[in-house]
This record gives structure tokens, C-alpha cells and sequence, in this order.
């Protein structure tokens, strides 16, 4: 018995109503089923949910989800990101392009253009294996 992916992410949310608008319209994702504490959202296999939660609040570490994007969208999305006024919290240092910013709770994002394959080339390619710093 193995685990076969990811089945699901949910991320808890002090304002619903602000988090459905920024995943919508901001990111793309499809809104599939809203109510009065959450909503669902697809993006091709992802399945993400948000979970309201008054006292939500994201960490301070480096934990974040990154959402792949068509190296042609990249640029498009990432205009419309920096235009909702999402925070940017990190600058990109990592093979391929990213772009790491926060959704309306507080929650770390990034969207990225690449693979696992072309990322462990990258660190072959530098004669290291491990996550950048």
C-alpha cells in the first residue's frame, strides 16, 4: 500500500468572500461549489478547498504551495497577481521562472514554470542536489 499524490489541499480562510475572489478571478481556478464556511475549486488535477475560519492566520516559514502555469501564461497571471495587490514575499532564486506572493489570508503561494525533472537537472547541472535556499 502507497500513497498515490495529493488528494486534496485545504486552506483555512478569515474571509471567505475575499479569498473565493482571489482564487477565481485573480488566479483562474474554477470555482466548483461555494457555502456559508467553504468552497471548492479545481485547476486541472488539483482540487483545493477553503475552509472559513475566523482566527486564520499563515506562518512565518518557508512552507508554501507552488500552482504550475504554461511558460506563455506566466507573465500574463503574474501581472494580474502583482495588479490585485497580492504581497510579493520572496524574490525568486530557484530554476525556472516564479513568482512567490500571498493570498488574501495570508497564505504563501508560488506560481512556477517547470518540473520536478527539470529542476533536479538544474541542481545536477550545478553539481548539487538538495532544495535552494
Amino acid at each position: 500500500m502507497t500513497i498515490r499524490g495529493l488528494n486534496h489541499i485545504t486552506l483555512a480562510t478569515a474571509d471567505l468572500d475575499r479569498s473565493v475572489v482571489f482564487y477565481r478571478d485573480v488566479l483562474g481556478l474554477t470555482l466548483d461549489h461555494q457555502w456559508p464556511d467553504g468552497a471548492y475549486f479545481s485547476a486541472g488535477d488539483l482540487w483545493l478547498c477553503l475552509s472559513l475560519d475566523p482566527e486564520a492566520a499563515a506562518t512565518q516559514d518557508y512552507s508554501h504551495i507552488a500552482l504550475d502555469v504554461a511558460a506563455e501564461d506566466f507573465m500574463r497571471l503574474s501581472k494580474c497577481i502583482r495588479a490585485s495587490g497580492a504581497p510579493i514575499w520572496k524574490d525568486n532564486r530557484s530554476e525556472g521562472a516564479s513568482l512567490y506572493f500571498r493570498d488574501p489570508t495570508g497564505h504563501k503561494l508560488e506560481l512556477h514554470v517547470g518540473t520536478l525533472a527539470s529542476r533536479l537537472a538544474a541542481f545536477q547541472a550545478k553539481g548539487s542536489i538538495g532544495c535552494p535556499a
